[in-house]
């Protein structure tokens, strides 16, 4: 495959869906689907990496604070992650990822669940940041092309 600019111009993906990976990608993904894709990588770091410890490389999000209310709060965690897998779905993703995504879900939810050592596991494991990333791969984007896309948007509309 030829690389451009980091993008491979001849990837499957792009194929199937009359992508080239030039310079205005983001059109062929569409706004809203853009829109989407930054929606869910915002709740995926909210739930995930929202704080930092300080004096640590470690950061927490809504997820782990939430793991601390017993029954309660990993069944809420779980929640919000099915509502990324189900916008997933919507975005058009396989079955495959889709497969993928409900057992990061599933590992994050039992992993979670046994009693202090499920409050550990939720710092180290981050199921919503693997699911979007999940999402990014099948669409041939990083978190910095999100970025600097919201960066060209709030441009255009100053």
């Amino acid at each position: 495959m030829a690389v451009t600019s980091g993008r491979y111009r001849d990837h499957p993906h792009s194929q199937a869906k009359g992508n080239s990976w030039e310079p205005g990608f983001e059109k062929n993904i569409g706004a809203a689907n853009m829109r989407r894709l930054r929606r869910l990588s915002y709740i995926a770091a909210l739930m995930d990496t929202a704080v930092g410890i300080p004096l640590t490389r470690l950061r927490i999000g809504a997820d782990s604070v939430l793991g601390l209310v017993p029954g309660i709060g990993d069944a809420a965690g779980v929640l919000v992650s099915l509502y990324l897998v189900n916008e997933a779905r919507r975005l058009g993703l396989p079955r495959d990822t889709l497969a993928r995504m409900l057992a990061n879900v599933g590992v994050d939810f039992v992993g979670g669940a046994v009693p202090l050592l499920g409050d550990l596991f939720d710092v180290y494991f981050k199921s919503n940041k693997r699911n979007v990333d999940l999402v990014l791969d099948h669409f041939e984007l990083s978190r910095d092309d999100l970025e600097r896309l919201a960066r060209a948007e709030r441009q255009r509309h100053r």
